[in-house]
């Protein structure tokens, strides 16, 4: 798997990320969306979609408490915008998805992550992204290796991005 950075800044407040996945866009969707298919690359997540908002566990970092993600805007199978935890930490995140043909682009927007924290933020968005397709793929997902390929590996290429950043926070 190739690891180097993919992130990028635009409209001078988001950091976007892309991921070509197999299939169509509705298999694509099931993998962000599903209980069971994001469990393997992301956390598993309860509660009622329809309340606007579920409560997430994320797996591989070994989190012991479930976070709030608020579900602002959901178009399956091509859109999906949330916000993850509450209060000033909040990441407000769209998901877009492009199918063409047999192949799907997965884009990952993180608006106006904090330009100090974009040298760990980054590198994790990454991490998680390249689960996704390992998952996707037939990979395993736990041989993705945050610490030996992520973080500090990609620290550097995020530490200039968040230089970049226009924030009006």
């Amino acid at each position: 798997m190739d690891t180097r950075p993919t992130g990028r800044i635009e409209a001078g407040n988001r950091l976007v990320l892309e991921r070509t996945l197999p299939g169509p866009v509705d298999q694509a969707w099931e993998a962000v969306v599903d209980p069971a298919r994001l469990a393997r690359w992301y956390g598993t997540w309860s509660g009622d979609p329809a309340t606007g908002h579920v409560e997430v566990l994320m797996t591989a970092e070994g989190q012991a408490e479930p976070e709030t993600v608020r579900i602002h805007r959901c178009e399956p199978p091509r859109h999906l915008a949330v916000t993850l935890g509450e209060g000033a930490g909040a990441w407000r995140i769209d998901v877009d998805l492009v199918g063409t043909g047999q192949a799907t682009t997965l884009r990952l927007s993180h608006h106006e992550p904090e330009p100090h924290a974009l040298e760990s933020v980054g590198p994790g968005w990454e991490y998680y992204l390249d689960r996704l397709v390992a998952a996707e793929t037939g990979g395993d997902p736990d041989a993705v290796d945050f610490e030996r390929d992520y973080h500090p590996a990609m620290a550097g290429h995020y530490r200039v991005l968040g230089g970049q950043l226009r924030t009006g926070r």
